[in-house]
């Protein structure tokens, strides 16, 4: 079955802000929510394609490419990304629950206090996500790069191999849940008077209390270490696209599950180059002489320098294009192009030879601009060189 447009999914305009998209999210989960539709397949598979498309739209990198490019920008989108079909109903309240603040009707605090639930129903804690900011240069960024990275985070703890439990000592069942993790009660919410059920206060939602706490970690299996971290930047990367290195984040409590690591891309100002999408744009001087007589010139570009040719009756604003000479694109084959902008150079001093040479040439017919110029102008060249 295709795909439904994720702004059709969540009830929102396309140009909705990130406010309104997450309040649509919210309202669509709510409606949707397993636990209000025990047991209705069609809710729940409701409730998964509403996390998918907010999972896309409240991310900046994901929803340009997903206004672009549709569906298909999905495919092999850098950090992930899940479909409604794969999607497990715990990864979605781990990865969502911050929408919903803390708990809704106390029936959800087991699935959004910043754990998972195993097969059963006690809680395993989630460690939290670490994000770093990365800058690359452009040459970094045309052909990919390795990074090493110095993260400060929790790591297990190695004196009780991340139990939290002191050697020798171990855990005992929580008497206020009796191991389940969970708690019962009667409250009143959205839905009205329902048996809501709840993680264990004692216990965190692990079934389990330690009996004699580590004395490195205090009882929560993990302390605060540094970590160097290799991380391997795919070619074509922009500013301000994230990628996750799962599992890299801090540990979690109790030997719990590892957070991610956020990496975001910065790019670094370049001396000669400025970048549009996946093209460079440079900017060439040329003296009168070359301009009016044309050349071959060398220029720079992000790898080994090549040679253009300067046209005859070159005028500035004139683009050149060097195609594949740009940045590879990050989610499809093919490459970017180095657009050169030609600019004459017009001496602001002269010697009297010169002024001399130059005072002869102007009543040249050839060197005077025609009363109509078929040439296109500056924005017009501008408007080429971008379409």
């Amino acid at each position: 079955m295709a795909k439904r447009d994720y702004y059709e999914v969540l009830g929102v305009a396309k140009g909705a802000t990130d406010q309104e998209i997450k309040s649509a999210y919210r309202k669509k989960a709510i409606q949707f929510h397993p636990d209000k539709n025990p047991g209705d397949k069609e809710a729940e598979e409701k409730f998964k394609e509403a996390a998918e498309a907010y999972e896309v739209l409240s991310d900046p990198d994901k929803r340009s490419r997903y206004d672009q490019f549709g569906h298909d920008g999905m495919r092999g989108a850098a950090g992930g990304g899940f479909t409604a079909s794969e999607m497990d109903i715990n990864e979605i309240f781990s990865r969502f629950g911050d929408i919903f603040g803390g708990g809704f009707g106390g029936g959800f605090e087991s699935f959004f206090g910043g754990g998972t639930r195993t097969g059963g129903r006690q809680r395993v804690h989630r460690g939290k996500d670490i994000r770093v900011r990365l800058a690359l240069t452009l040459e970094e960024i045309a052909t990919g790069v390795e990074k090493k990275i110095k993260v400060s985070k929790y790591i297990k703890c190695d004196e009780c191999s991340g139990s939290g439990a002191e050697k020798g000592s171990g855990y005992q069942t929580c008497s206020t849940c009796g191991g389940s993790g969970q708690v019962s009660s009667v409250q009143q919410s959205f839905f009205g008077v329902r048996q809501v059920v709840s993680m264990c206060p004692n216990c965190g939602g692990t079934g389990k209390i330690i009996v004699k706490k580590c004395h490195k970690c205090g009882g929560d299996g993990i302390v605060k270490s540094d970590e160097v971290i290799s991380v391997k930047i795919p070619a074509g990367v922009a500013e301000g696209m994230q990628l996750t290195v799962s599992g890299k984040g801090n540990a979690g409590p109790m030997n719990g599950i590892s957070g991610d690591l956020l990496v975001v891309i910065e790019e670094l100002p370049h001396k000669l180059f400025r970048r549009d999408n996946n093209n460079i744009l440079y900017d060439k001087f040329v003296n009168i002489s070359d301009a009016i007589l044309g050349a071959s010139l060398e220029i720079p570009t992000l790898g080994n320098p090549v040679k253009i040719k300067i046209p005859a009756g070159t005028q500035t604003g004139k683009v050149l294009r060097v195609k594949g000479k740009g940045l590879p694109s990050v989610n499809y084959h093919g490459k970017g192009d180095l657009l050169v902008s030609v600019n004459v150079w017009v001496p602001k001093h002269l010697t009297k030879e010169e002024t001399k040479m130059i005072e002869q040439l102007k009543n040249s017919s050839s060197f005077n601009p025609p009363d109509t110029i078929k040439d296109k102008g500056f924005f017009d060249r501008v408007k080429d060189m971008f379409d």
